[in-house]
């Protein structure tokens, strides 16, 4: 089981590495194609477009031909971007290939939970589907180190390198190494018993649970006979069951796109993906500022850790709650400190403390986000959806998560100019939000399983 999650998960390495990768080639691309800080946002936010709609689409592939299937497509997309980010002639080049990574990030986003939360039992799927959020960060841990060491090695972001290419080149194209890993182990992994059963091949289904699980086929069958109950055998979810006649959607997944969206919106893509242009901008040289970025992953990845201990014990809940509380308080903290630069010599600088404390600031944002709402999101978004309507509601979550960073990462490069502070207040009142949504609007899904999804007032009123 733990290997099975480990492999479908590697998608998630792949959305963390290459959504991250840019971080290193940010100012190299500004300066070599020539860019406003509008083209900069969409160089970096259109990965995001692409995302959300990979979202959609994968959902609707996965329910049609299954999770594993899919899964592969995703891997040859990965494959197809990293080198033709690295070869990219022009800015419309460069975006058009980062638009197809967005596509295959979507992919993943929906798939690592989906799959991993359907082959899971119940007592241990937290920190089996946590594992999702703990490859993601890995991977974006990888691509800024990647990002470093090309850097070093090869005496800086823009030196020219290996066959002419110049360093930030070789950052996109070592992408092409997992999404190999991953393309192969595709072929491998056994299908999503729920999706089998879905589809009317119940021999297959129980044998895939009883290895999964080790446990007797008899028992197995009984597991498959009720996963046959919460859905309509050889019946295709669509999008329009997630309608309600009174609000629009379905309560559970109006939930399901809010906590969604918010993840992107408390502003945490600006630490991974901007990070080591905003040190610099505040007065850290590059050196530095690539090390600040490497330390603030390694953070994210030994919080996630902690993450995956607590996730099962302490409940979903409980975590979301405290991670919003405390990012609340850090964001703050990095507002204040931002608000404190000064300029010297013509340049800004954070004076006396000030620079130490919004470096504290920003990385306990990191813990506190990677401890709650890092993990736990996608656990909750493969877990909370009945049976019939998973594989959709999830994609539309994703997506509109993808939508959300979209609107953050176009937005920052022109809120920075006009007010660094003001844009980290911001995502202060969007991590109060996400606070106020858990306590009155998030279900506990802990210890329950997915076939006990479907009853509460939140799942009823759905259109026929």
């Amino acid at each position: 089981m733990i290997l099975i999650s480990i492999a479908g998960a590697v998608g998630g390495f792949l959305f963390g590495f290459d959504t991250a990768i840019v971080n290193g080639a940010v100012d190299p691309i500004k300066e070599n194609f020539h860019l406003s800080s509008v083209g900069l946002g969409v160089v970096v936010a259109i990965t995001l477009f692409g995302a959300a709609i990979g979202a959609l689409i994968a959902g609707w592939m996965a329910d049609r031909i299954g999770r594993t299937k899919v899964m592969g497509v995703a891997a040859l997309i990965f494959l197809a971007s990293a080198i033709g980010c690295g070869v990219s002639a022009g800015f419309w080049d460069l975006a058009a290939w980062r638009l197809l990574t967005g596509v295959a990030v979507g992919y993943a986003t929906v798939l690592g939970p989906l799959y991993i939360s359907e082959i899971a039992p119940a007592s241990i799927r937290g920190r089996l589907s946590s594992l999702q959020q703990m490859a993601i960060v890995l991977g974006i841990f990888t691509a800024l180190l990647t990002d470093s060491l090309i850097a070093v090695l090869l005496g800086g972001a823009d030196a020219e390198a290996f066959l002419g290419l110049p360093a930030w080149r070789w950052m996109f194209i070592a992408g092409a190494v997992p999404a190999l890993l991953y393309g192969a182990l595709s072929l491998k992994l056994p299908e999503s018993p729920r999706y089998l059963a879905a589809r009317g091949r119940r021999d297959e289904a129980s044998g895939v649970l009883a290895d999964l699980h080790a446990i007797p086929r008899d028992q197995a069958e009984r597991d498959v006979d009720r996963m046959e109950a919460t859905v309509s055998r050889g019946y295709r979810p669509r999008f329009r069951d997630l309608l309600s006649h009174r609000t629009g959607l379905l309560p559970i997944v109006w939930i399901g796109v809010g906590i969604a969206a918010l993840q992107a919106l408390v502003g945490i893509d600006v630490i991974f993906y901007y990070s080591n242009s905003l040190w610099k901008s505040v007065g850290f040289d590059e050196s530095a500022s690539f090390g600040l970025s490497v330390l603030s992953s390694l953070i994210n990845v030994l919080s996630t850790i902690a993450a995956i201990v607590l996730i099962d014990r302490v409940g979903r809940r409980r975590l979301l709650l405290v991670g919003s509380a405390g990012m609340v308080a850090s964001l703050i903290l990095v507002s204040i400190g931002f608000a404190q630069s000064v300029t010297v010599r013509g340049e800004l600088t954070l004076p006396g403390s000030w620079g130490p404390l919004t470096l504290i600031g920003a990385n306990a944002f990191v813990v506190c986000f990677a401890i709650s709402w890092g993990p736990v999101v996608w656990v909750l978004l493969g877990e909370m959806f009945p049976n019939a309507i998973r594989g959709v509601a999830l994609a539309l979550a994703a997506s509109i998560n993808w939508i959300a960073g979209v609107g953050l990462n176009l937005s920052f490069p022109t809120m920075r100019e006009i007010s660094l502070p003001g844009s980290y207040a911001i995502y202060a009142v969007m991590a109060a939000l996400s606070w106020l949504l858990v306590y009155f609007g998030v279900p506990e899904t802990t210890n329950r399983e997915l076939e006990d999804m479907s009853s509460g007032p939140a799942h009823q009123d759905a259109r026929p």
